[in-house]
């Protein structure tokens, strides 16, 4: 079973090397074939050159597109190598990889097409901001409203994906902080959605894209796309009954 690892990057200089070798690390122990590809979303700093510089595999897109334009190559990537399961894992270091197996398993034996590594079910190590958390509370309500499925960890980026829903995720995935969005519209058009317990540690280096400010935008954004794509997707479903 071939497996692709997605590290989405922007200005990650001071991690990027890190992230690589920890993975590496991990991944000689796993009952997979696992590749990675660095998806460098233009980055101004120097993460290019440390990719060039240490021939790690990577794409640099010719323009930005951010984070949901990033992985969405990943998974472009992935469809056209034909892998059979994709995994995201963030570029800042807050992913162990330790934690892979884990993730992929579900995916692997055929229960769950998404699995995400959540770090609220066991409710330890880094745990993000009171407001980030209580953000997070309120999408996870929504979907579990919008959808019926329940997942506590709706804006972790660590996840996998069978080769069905990267596929599907090639042609069809959110822009602007997408990884609630694609949830939802993993679960209305038919795959299982499900997640496991991990441990996250904060961003190894640089700083966080995503300010106190932009926290309350998220959220507010996030909510009404759940609601919009909702709404959407069952005037869809009635239109294919008549």
């Amino acid at each position: 079973m071939r497996v692709l690892v997605i590290i989405p990057c922007y200005n990650e200089e001071a991690n990027i090397e890190r992230v690589v070798a920890r993975l590496t690390r991990v991944t000689a122990d796993l009952p997979y074939v696992v590749d990675y590809v660095i998806v460098n979303d233009c980055s101004t700093d120097r993460s290019a050159e440390i990719c060039q510089e240490h021939n790690f595999s990577y794409l640099s897109l010719p323009i930005n597109l951010g984070i949901g334009g990033g992985v969405q190559s990943g998974y472009m990537y992935a469809r056209y190598h034909d892998y059979d399961i994709t995994v995201q894992l963030d570029g800042d270091g807050q992913h162990d990889p330790a934690y892979l197996d884990a993730v992929i398993s579900p995916v692997a034996q055929g229960r769950l097409d998404m699995c995400v590594g959540s770090r609220f079910i066991t409710k330890e190590g880094f745990q993000t901001s009171f407001m980030r958390r209580f953000g997070i509370n309120i999408l996870s309500f929504m979907i579990r409203v919008l959808c019926g499925v329940r997942v506590l960890d709706t804006t972790s980026g660590f996840r996998a994906c069978s080769r069905e829903l990267t596929a599907y995720f090639a042609d069809h995935y959110a822009q602007d902080y997408p990884e609630p969005e694609a949830i939802i519209s993993a679960v209305l058009n038919g795959y299982r959605v499900g997640e496991v317990p991990v441990i996250m540690q904060e961003r190894m280096g640089g700083t966080s894209s995503i300010s106190p400010f932009k926290s309350i935008y998220y959220m507010l954004k996030v909510g009404l796309a759940l609601v919009v794509f909702r709404l959407t997707s069952n005037r869809k479903e009635r239109g294919d009954r008549l």
